[in-house]
């Protein structure tokens, strides 16, 4: 078991192809939610995953302040079905916000959350900063983080 963090340019093939299969069976497949996965955000992040047995079972994508928004970002967060209930996703959220402090400062971090998880997001400090929209049929609220490290 071993937690990673790599830039889009240290990613191996293998590695990239793994994530993204990764992400597409839990937010495409799983969601049943047909929408673009590879949306040119990946080239700018910075890719957070846990492997156990050579295989991905959690992952968040870490976004520097100007790609998805004027703040930080932590997006695509997930952990793969057969692994849940585990604590990896708070986990990944701990992790997540330890790294973006550490390479790009004490500053605010947005997200997009699925509604249902708001209360998970909260637990971490996040608070909602819009009402529930629909993104690809998905209800969603914008979150933010204004002290991370408080």
């Amino acid at each position: 078991m071993s937690w990673k963090v790599k830039s889009f340019n240290e990613l191996s093939t293998h590695e990239l192809y793994e994530l993204l299969q990764v992400r597409t069976q839990v937010f495409v497949v799983e969601q049943d939610c047909p929408y673009l996965e590879v949306d040119g955000k990946d080239l700018h992040a910075h890719h957070l995953y846990k492997e156990e047995n050579g295989e991905v079972v959690a992952y968040a994508r870490l976004l520097p302040a100007g790609v998805s928004y004027n703040e930080p970002s932590i997006g695509r967060v997930l952990v793969k079905e057969g692994h849940r209930r585990k604590g990896f996703a708070s986990e990944l959220v701990k992790r997540g916000l330890a790294f973006i402090h550490d390479e790009w400062g004490d500053q605010p971090v947005k997200i997009q959350a699925q509604e249902y998880l708001q209360e998970f997001y909260g637990s971490f400090g996040f608070r909602a900063i819009t009402e529930t929209y629909l993104d690809d049929g998905i209800p969603h609220i914008d979150m933010i983080l204004q002290n991370p490290t408080s």
